[in-house]
């Protein structure tokens, strides 16, 4: 049988798509600033946004464990939340609340009632240790934290030394069961404690303004400890508006009528620390549509979510949209109910989207995009039929979003040519979060740097590696990235890294980290003849270590390649 080609793949139905929707008085149109172009309609401030999906109701906006919070439901309790913190906490316009819990309805009520009230949410990632946890506390200071039992019994220290030494910080929990030790400290309160939202009630009257600071994001920290990222209320808006154009350019190439889409219900797995959960989020809340969350990932238990709540779209990393795939796969299911897959946060293998195609007939339209914390999710993506044309492309960017592929000097180069990769527009941050040296290095003029290294041909953008990670052999340049899509080409391959390793002679030389798919056979000289047949000579691999647990990456699905550098006997920190 023949799989079917999506429609809307000629780059003259994706150039009228894009052209559409972006023209003066369209959704998506622009205007010029001195920092880049915004666009010229939509919210300002993220309180408006929220307001705006009140008009939903009683359709379910989150479902966790069988259990959903309508739109109304969860406008109301962040409404109340951001009127306690104001007039019961203390806290002021411009104090930090620090989130460090799983996805639970609760963390999206303490994010929402943080930009009602003027102050600036702080998320945490869940799977940090408690030294980690403290060292972004002790960096944003917040006045509230709100936390889940894991997170509680992890800050627990830190909240007692603080209060040794001075006022201790509010701390709101999330099913932390009561009669626990946790809840005797002073200045503690439990979700399920909270009084009952009040009847109609709105926003606390604060000014809030688009200059304003929502929110500090910690990057990943892959290498060295996280930085702060700060971003305002109007770069958030620019991200709400990102991922509602890629996907209506997407139905409009495809032919679809955009008014009569339905909303979506879509398994959300990425993190809510993540942006690419609010890139996931803010169509869905836009729409009136569903995320359905999982406590913890299970591609079987994912099976059953899919399969019961009909889910429409799946949205994660890599790592588990694979794992998903292989998980129907082995089970001989068709997911009828399932028409997207998105993938980001990590890079995603060119094969990912080849398979996906097949695995469902073409039935299920497969998105890939790029963004960072510093643009507030995603601001370029590769979305239906283009995607599957360019499998190895990021693709094009949202119309508030200006790239540069920049040279050594700063300067544009043609198509072609490999450069960093560089933004501009109204969703990039603001700086570091007390970090004025970093700030500066990480901006050329109104242009982010983002280091990555990336091209441009015919239109679509490609990515082959990180600046910090190219390995220079002998004077050549190897893309990581390069070699590791050749790795996971074979199809006894589950994973791979590839780096650099210091060599006497060379500079470097380029090494290799492969974990086998299960009950596959391959040895280290099948791999790298392997690579020899599609790649130079210098790119070949010539250490190649085989392992038997997977490799290590962060809560993102990045590959924390620190950690397997210091394994094969090299500095786990590059310079």
């Amino acid at each position: 049988m023949t799989t079917p080609t999506p429609p809307g793949s000629s780059p003259a139905a994706v150039a009228r798509a894009r052209a559409t929707l972006s023209a003066p008085g369209a959704p998506f149109a622009t205007v010029d600033t001195p920092r880049g172009p915004r666009y010229a309609d939509g919210p300002t401030v993220l309180r408006d946004f929220l307001a705006s999906t009140r008009s939903h109701g009683e359709r379910p906006f989150l479902l966790l464990d069988g259990r959903t919070r309508s739109y109304a439901e969860h406008y109301a309790a962040a409404a109340a939340l951001a009127h306690r913190c104001l007039e019961h906490y203390g806290l002021r316009p411009g104090d930090r609340v620090a989130i460090a819990m799983r996805n639970l309805p609760e963390w999206q009520i303490a994010f929402w009632a943080a930009q009602l009230a003027g102050l600036i949410a702080v998320p945490l990632n869940a799977w940090w240790s408690a030294e980690e946890l403290a060292y972004a506390l002790d960096d944003c200071e917040p006045a509230l934290v709100v936390a889940d039992p894991e997170r509680t019994e992890r800050i627990a220290g830190w909240l007692a030394a603080r209060g040794a030494s001075g006022p201790r910080p509010w701390l709101l929990t999330a099913e932390v069961p009561a009669g626990s030790a946790h809840l005797d400290a002073p200045r503690t309160e439990r979700f399920e404690q909270l009084p009952p939202p009040p009847d109609g009630v709105t926003a606390p009257e604060v000014p809030v303004s688009a200059g304003d600071d929502a929110t500090i994001m910690y990057t990943s920290g892959t290498t060295g400890r996280p930085k702060g990222v700060v971003a305002t209320q109007s770069a958030w808006c620019g991200a709400v508006l990102h991922p509602r154009f890629f996907l209506a350019g997407a139905h409009l190439a495809a032919g679809r009528d955009l008014g009569r889409l339905p909303a979506q219900t879509v398994l959300l797995t990425y993190p809510f620390f993540h942006v690419a959960a609010f890139s996931t989020l803010f169509p869905l809340m836009a729409s009136g549509g569903t995320a359905v969350l999982m406590r913890r990932w299970d591609a079987e238990a994912a099976l059953e979510l899919i399969a019961g709540q009909r889910v429409t779209g799946y949205s994660g990393v890599p790592t588990t949209a694979l794992g998903l795939l292989d998980a129907a796969a082995r089970r001989g299911l068709a997911l009828e109910s399932l028409t997207g897959l998105s993938t980001g946060g990590a890079p995603a293998p060119p094969a990912l989207v080849r398979r996906v195609h097949r695995q469902f007939d073409g039935r299920v339209e497969a998105r890939n995009g790029y963004g960072l914390t510093e643009v507030c999710g995603g601001v370029i993506a590769n979305v239906g039929a283009r995607y599957l044309e360019h499998p190895d492309s990021i693709g094009r960017p949202a119309p508030a979003v200006q790239v540069r592929i920049a040279g050594p000097d700063g300067a544009g180069l043609p198509d072609g040519e490999v450069g960093e990769l560089w933004l501009r527009g109204q969703s990039v941050f603001r700086g570091y979060w007390r970090a004025p040296e970093a700030t500066s290095a990480a901006f050329s003029g109104d242009w982010f740097r983002t280091g990555d290294l990336a091209f441009r041909r015919d239109g679509e953008l490609y990515v082959v590696d990180r600046l910090k990670d190219m390995v220079i052999r002998g004077g050549e340049n190897v893309y990581c990235g390069e070699v590791e899509g050749v790795l996971l080409d074979h199809p006894a391959v589950a994973e791979a890294a590839v780096l650099g390793l210091p060599h006497p002679v060379l500079g470097e030389e380029v090494a290799a980290v492969v974990r086998l798919r299960p009950g596959a056979q391959a040895d280290a000289e099948e791999l790298r003849r392997h690579v020899g047949a599609r790649l130079a000579a210098f790119k070949v691999p010539a250490h190649l270590v085989l392992r038997d647990e997977p490799l290590p990456r962060n809560a993102t699905g990045k590959l924390v390649k620190g950690e397997l550098r210091a394994a094969l006997g090299g500095s786990p920190d590059r310079p």
